[in-house]
């Protein structure tokens, strides 16, 4: 297919299904200054929008026979006029129509996402920016997790996202070490600091999730407990599936958007996660733009 072609097959439909109609103007084609051309002007493929009219994240097409990342560059070009116009940065996304890429150039490199994270999802990426406090100046909650090493445990972890900038730690915790009570004072932490505004906790068994509903449900009081096996259509704020039901969750669409986008979650915890969990199930962990934490 051709560029023209890429984006109307492709692209197109994977932006509306996020919530995006493209039916203004300024959509797609979008006119900038400040490029680096004789003429300082460019033209974005699409920028998605904010309510408040600002943009959120702009997106640079290629045609399918081409790298997406030789997109990236004009991208984060085309990102630095509308910061200069708008006030405010966009996030950067470069795709072929099958390869999709997402930059929040502030804050990590680029990775590998499944689509575009829809309106909310792109607003909260850029709300944190300013309003996220540090993990570090944050106290354990002392009544979920006592030890030291589950201290530890979770030290390491908050380190990993906040320090190194890495969206990826895997706990390995021997039977009996409250790895269980280790994740929800986790989790608790990334909420209070508002790092983490919805979490999913997969197990392999029907009773592995009953039981952690139950203990999330015990220690996190105010914060509402969904299980995905009763409840499949509950909102709430941490989520407990089985793997193949969230994989079911996944497909569902609804008014020609989908329940679950790739941003629904800030953090997956997956429980056994050995590598057979992770062989049969990664195209879970491929779908949501999330941070993941293997037990």
């Amino acid at each position: 297919m051709d560029e023209k072609l890429t984006r109307l097959k492709l692209i197109d439909p994977l932006i509306k299904e996020s919530g995006f109609p493209l039916n203004k103007e300024k959509d797609k084609e979008y006119e900038v200054q400040g490029m680096p051309n004789d003429e300082g002007v460019g033209y974005v493929d699409y920028v998605l929008w904010g309510d408040d009219g600002l943009p959120l994240a702009v997106v640079e097409a290629k045609r399918t026979i081409r790298s997406p990342k030789e997109g990236k560059q004009q991208a984060k070009l085309y990102a630095d006029c509308l910061e200069k116009e708008f006030g405010r940065r966009p996030a950067i996304y470069y795709s072929n129509g099958y390869e999709h890429w997402f930059w929040d150039d502030t804050n990590y490199p680029s990775r590998s996402v499944q689509g575009f994270h829809n309106k909310d999802e792109l607003e909260l990426i850029m709300q944190r920016k300013t309003s996220r406090s540090s993990l570090k100046s944050k106290k354990i909650n002392n009544e979920i997790v006592e030890r030291s090493y589950q201290h530890e445990a979770i030290r390491k972890v908050t380190e990993a996202f906040e320090e190194n900038n890495e969206r990826r730690s895997l706990l390995v915790m021997a039977t009996g070490s409250g790895k269980t009570r280790v994740t929800i004072a986790l989790v608790d932490l990334l909420m209070k600091c508002n790092w983490v505004k919805r979490a999913l906790f997969l197990a392999d068994r029907v009773s592995l999730v009953k039981q952690a509903t139950k203990e999330f449900g015990k220690h996190l009081k105010d914060v509402q407990v969904v299980n995905l096996l009763k409840n499949p259509d509950a909102n709430g704020r941490i989520y407990v599936s089985t793997y193949q039901t969230i994989l079911n969750q996944i497909n569902r669409v609804e008014n020609n958007q989908r329940k679950f986008g790739i941003g629904y979650f800030d953090l997956v915890v997956v429980d056994e996660a050995h590598r057979s969990i992770y062989s049969k199930y990664k195209g879970i962990f491929q779908y949501f733009d999330s941070y993941l934490v293997g037990l």
